[in-house]
């Protein structure tokens, strides 16, 4: 994605006693690292108290110490959560990390969040009014507080978390955990994505993507509805509850774009599928005139652009090459103030191969466009590195709205396709042509594969593209941040 947007975090949860489950959670959020790396977390339950680990950084830099202390000796951790986390700026503090790890009056929970509320400022004002003052400046925090504060007229920590959440507004997929349940929660609208999976028949497990709930030998039992809440207590059933009204379905469209791995299922359609059939109909939508083929070549940006730049080829005919390689250990690319500093950030991030695209006509594809930047210096190190020409392809529509659900899109003014018209766009990233896939287009993509039902119409949240936001948004941001 050129100018990087994130998405906000990763959850996961286990209920599987009598195995490793502080080693099974950290095997999974390394395989949701890709929805945050400023910092993770794991905590354990053994029945009896609830053990926390949460660092800055990456998954990987847990250590043995801290997997041992996790995994207790007598008896063994038997149930697990964990987070992935990526803040916005200023947001990333050691309050912040996740999960947090309250104590109500029915019970220690722990909570893992992944989304974000548009009505912070109310709830932080109730738990001001009832003498609870937040320790960092996440909303996540607040969902925990205001469980722990409705603990006390609830007869159940069920009761506490229905109450808590009918005070919520935004998007929230929530993984929680007691010192005997595993319970996961998902919003009305289902923006954010959450599934149930199933572990050697009778133990359970709950992700933000089906990649997690397969990495640990996981097959995948349903998603949550929008509204529902399932409770898996220990060695018993799911207990499922639709504790809110569904309002819809409205999963993130850029969850198939962008943030997922291109080796999860939404909708019961695989990724990967998914975005190579978004780069088949780009060349449906904009068939180049190809004089002579051999001139020409097809790439993607590294590494979501990669499936649809492959389904360009197979559309059009033309030959497709790894023309880009990306630096496995480089995660973010900072905006830097200096010009200078800026081109060595994405330098250090992507390398052209020269050989690949020497005296070559370039079909560059990528999934989005945020602010354009780091587009232009793509072309122009392509241009650098011997293209004759550079036509890049973005295989969804223009980003234009700002994101209140859990993306880190602050304001318009930072996107380009607020501020410019796509020929605009194309003079500023300097291309030689510029083209974006419809939303008809992106949706019928989605839908290509033919032994699957249609997904109806409606079923995703598209307001960066269309402005519709599934619940109003209030005009002025809090002091919270906008971040799981």
């Amino acid at each position: 994605m050129s100018g990087e947007l994130h998405e906000e975090c990763g959850v996961f949860g286990i209920s599987a006693e009598g195995e490793d489950v502080a080693r099974l959670t950290h095997a999974a959020i390394l395989w949701l690292q890709h929805r945050g790396q400023e910092s993770a977390g794991i905590a354990t339950s053994d029945g009896q108290e609830i053990r926390l680990q949460k660092q800055d950084g990456r998954v990987d830099h847990f250590t043995e110490e801290q997997m041992v202390m996790l995994t207790g000796k007598n008896p063994l951790a038997m149930m697990a959560i964990g987070h992935n986390r990526y803040s916005n700026t200023g947001g990333n503090i050691y309050e912040n990390f996740q999960p947090f790890v309250v104590q109500t009056s029915l019970t220690p929970l722990a909570l893992a969040h992944n989304g974000n509320l548009v009505n912070p400022d109310a709830i932080a004002k109730k738990l001001k009014d009832l003498g609870v003052t937040p320790q960092g400046s996440s909303d996540s925090e607040l969902i925990a507080l205001l469980i722990a504060a409705e603990s006390q007229n609830a007869s159940s920590i069920e009761k506490a978390i229905e109450l808590t959440i009918k005070q919520l507004v935004g998007a929230y997929s929530l993984v929680i955990m007691t010192k005997d349940q595993l319970i996961g929660v998902r919003d009305p609208w289902g923006i954010r994505p959450l599934s149930l999976g199933r572990l050697n028949d009778h133990h359970y497990l709950l992700a933000s993507e089906t990649c997690a709930i397969e990495a640990v030998g996981g097959s995948l039992f349903r998603d949550l509805e929008p509204g529902e809440m399932v409770v898996i207590d220990k060695g018993a059933e799911p207990r499922f509850s639709q504790i809110l009204p569904k309002q819809c379905k409205k999963l993130c469209i850029f969850e198939f774009i962008y943030f997922a791995s291109p080796g999860s299922i939404m909708y019961n359609r695989l990724l990967q599928t998914a975005r190579r059939h978004m780069g088949e109909m780009l060349w449906k939508e904009f068939p180049l005139k190809i004089d002579n083929p051999d001139e020409w070549v097809v790439g993607g940006v590294p590494n979501t652009g990669l499936p649809a730049a492959q389904g360009f080829a197979e559309a059009s005919g033309l030959e497709f090459r790894n023309i880009i390689v990306k630096n496995p250990y480089v995660f973010r690319t900072f905006i830097q103030p200096d010009q200078r500093l800026r081109k060595l950030g994405v330098k250090a991030k992507l390398l052209p191969l020269p050989r690949e695209v020497m005296k070559k006509k370039v079909i560059l594809v990528e999934d989005s466009i945020v602010r354009g930047n780091t587009s232009g210096e793509i072309i122009e190190m392509l241009r650098k590195a011997g293209a004759k020409e550079v036509h890049m392809m973005i295989s969804s529509p223009p980003y234009i709205h700002r994101c209140y659900m859990g993306v880190d899109t602050q304001y318009s003014s930072e996107l380009i396709a607020a501020q410019k018209s796509i020929e605009e766009i194309r003079q500023f990233i300097k291309a030689d042509s510029l083209s974006y896939l419809s939303l008809p287009g992106l949706i019928a993509a989605i839908n290509k594969e033919k032994y699957e039902e249609p997904i109806p119409p409606g079923s995703f949240c598209d307001a960066c593209f269309t402005g519709k936001y599934p619940f109003p948004i209030p005009q002025e941001e809090g002091r919270f941040e906008l971040s799981a």
